[in-house]
């Protein structure tokens, strides 16, 4: 097989950017490892090749830069000397530190602090959708999706509420910086907001210096893991981007997704509204079919060979979920959206390995809760045929900007 393809791998270009799976299928066909000039990396698209490379934490290192653009322009260089350097933590960090920082973090999302949330994100959706279900139509991403994961991880970090806008915004402009094709001009806007971002977190962990709370934030600051020593404030900062960013991000896209694809199947927001107990097999099938986490970066530390083709030491490599859980040698009929399906809780849609999603468990509490909540109090919801979804152009992260829709 060929390990550059002999056709464009345009994921970013319509009609791929809306829609990808028929481009992964044509690559799992064709060159199911495939080198790629137009982003530099190499891609890995079967299911069993996925989950070869994130077993292998040693041929395959986890370590990447997330936010720092390669071909940033001098400008832009100059405004990010003034923020803490980008340091690996968690989904772009390998063993032992990688398990010494996920050590300080997993206890904030033990189930039963988890399920301790449960009445606040029934609050919070409660609220939502008691301020616009009389109106007969909403962005549900805007006033549904978004909303309640940033109050829900501002609530457990230990961030104001009040600051969860903000906070969105500047989140956005990180992932902005880092993305494909972002010109100067806007990289150097992304850069500063970059910069506030972190200052507005070294004050709150000074804040928490001065007077601790009973929250994640707290905690961090005074956690000790096997008698080492504490994170310090760029270690702290670097943290609070990931938990903050993967606490809502992910989140809001797992659920424009769902609501998307409920959207054309109708019968199964009505199954989920006349039994609750089917929406975790519906969660699981969306993340199957169209997860929010497309795919993850590794960095070869030697030559490897994979999927019948040789891939370098030192190469740039993203394993693509969303390919993977759509292979045909796993997944019967994978285009088919089946809850019901026997194998579907083998989806990436966290990851898995040593890098699994650890905030899974809070991702799919709020989702089935805001599905429930929608099938419940929004009746006859369809899609507004004239305002179609649209999506960010980025090969990591996958979800809808708007969801317009109507009722009654």
């Amino acid at each position: 097989m060929e390990s550059v393809l002999p056709w464009a791998f345009n994921r970013l270009e319509s009609p791929y950017l809306e829609d990808p799976y028929p481009l992964y299928a044509r690559a799992r066909r064709e060159a199911p490892v495939f080198y790629s000039p137009e982003y530099g990396l190499w891609f890995v698209t079967r299911y069993d090749d996925v989950w070869a490379v994130l077993k292998d934490t040693a041929r395959f290192s986890s370590r990447f830069l997330m936010r720092t653009p390669a071909d940033a322009p001098a400008a832009v260089r100059e405004v990010l000397q003034e923020a803490y350097p980008e340091l690996p933590m968690l989904v772009n960090d390998d063993p032992p530190s990688h398990t010494r920082t996920r050590n300080l973090v997993s206890h904030a999302f033990a189930p039963r602090l988890v399920a301790a949330l449960e009445p606040s994100v029934r609050a919070s959706v409660t609220r939502l959708v008691d301020g616009f279900a009389p109106d007969g139509d909403a962005d549900l991403i805007a006033r549904l999706a978004y909303p309640v994961p940033i109050e829900i991880i501002c609530t457990l970090v230990g961030l104001p509420a009040e600051a969860g806008d903000l906070i969105k915004r500047w989140t956005g402009d990180l992932v902005t910086l880092g993305a494909p094709g972002t010109d100067g001009e806007r990289q150097l806007a992304c850069a500063r907001s970059s910069v506030a971002f972190q200052r507005y977190l070294e004050e709150q962990i000074e804040a928490r210096r001065r007077a601790p709370r009973d929250d994640l934030l707290t905690a961090l600051i005074n956690t000790r893991a096997g008698g080492e020593r504490p994170l310090d404030v760029a270690e702290l900062v670097n943290l609070l981007i990931v938990l903050v960013f993967a606490g809502h991000e992910t989140t809001t896209n797992l659920i424009g997704n769902l609501l998307v694809l409920l959207l054309g199947r109708p019968e199964i927001l009505r199954a989920i509204r006349d039994d609750p107990a089917l929406t975790d097999d519906v969660i699981n099938e969306g993340l199957r079919m169209d997860a929010p986490v497309q795919g993850m970066f590794r960095t070869t530390t030697e030559e490897v060979a994979l999927g019948g083709a040789h891939i370098p030491a030192g190469a740039q490599v993203m394993v693509l979920f969303g390919s993977a859980n759509r292979d045909e040698a796993v997944f019967s009929d994978p285009d088919r959206f089946d809850p019901g399906r026997g194998n579907n809780h083998r989806h990436f849609g966290f990851g898995r390995g040593i890098h699994a999603c650890i905030g899974a468990s809070l991702a799919r509490m709020e989702t089935r809760i805001v599905l429930d909540t929608v099938a419940e109090r929004l009746p006859n919801l369809k899609l507004d045929a004239g305002r179609p979804p649209t999506y960010s152009p980025s090969l990591m992260h996958r979800g809808p900007q708007a969801v317009h829709v109507a009722w009654f």
